[in-house]
């Protein structure tokens, strides 16, 4: 199988491109390294639902910053189209954008990262890419161009990624908000006989919570 040919998959380091943006040339991952950060492409300039996502993450940019994030955008629209739009929103919606927007006026990149669908035209859907601070791909999200995407969870999921790298713990259905957990961990189950009587020992000391051997949790 020719893997070049393929979308990359979780885990696989982000394909290495040139990229033509607002901020200038730029070549992913290299130009980010040591850092995170999160490409999400939208279908169009002077669009309604992609200005608000642009507003929302702009007032966001700052908290992507103290983790370490940085953010970039795409179309497939030209580069004086994302100027003129970033001064647009800048100037009838109070909101500086400060982060790069990729012109993919090919679709090459649009292509090697599968925003481009038949079913939905021409243009990009609402994808978002989490890539680490080593270059690796750790999340992907599409949504289609008539839906909003929510860029609390972008956060939420970034902020996961995260904790789950930095502790060696999953994080439960909406951490750190789940209805069950609240703002717990989850610790990873046991796969011998041995961790399972640690797991029972460590729930037993109060250590660790636990449901059963292999659903147990704990507070960071």
């Amino acid at each position: 199988m020719d893997n070049s040919a393929r979308l990359p998959l979780l885990g696989d380091a982000f394909p290495k491109m040139k990229v033509k943006t607002t901020h200038g040339e730029m070549v992913l991952p290299d130009d980010y390294s040591g850092k995170w950060f999160i490409l999400f492409s939208h279908p169009g300039d002077f669009t309604p639902v992609c200005t608000t996502e642009f507003v929302a993450f702009s007032q966001k940019a700052d908290a992507f910053a103290a983790l370490n994030t940085e953010l970039i955008g795409l179309s497939v629209d030209q580069v004086f189209s994302h100027i003129k739009w970033v001064e647009w929103i800048n100037e009838n919606m109070d909101v500086k954008v400060p982060f790069p927007v990729i012109a993919d006026e090919l679709g090459r990149t649009s292509t090697q990262l599968g925003m481009l669908h038949e079913a939905k035209g021409s243009n990009t859907v609402r994808a978002v890419f989490i890539v680490d601070d080593k270059g690796v791909l750790r999340l992907m999200m599409y949504y289609p161009q008539e839906v909003g995407r929510s860029v609390d969870e972008v956060m939420r999921a970034l902020k996961a990624l995260q904790t789950s790298d930095e502790h060696k713990i999953a994080a439960p259905e909406n951490w750190p908000n789940n209805d069950s957990l609240g703002d717990k961990v989850i610790i990873p189950p046991a796969a011998t006989e041995e961790q399972v009587e640690l797991r029972r020992a460590q729930a037993a000391s109060g250590e660790i919570e636990m449901k059963d051997w292999w659903f147990a949790y704990k507070k960071l």
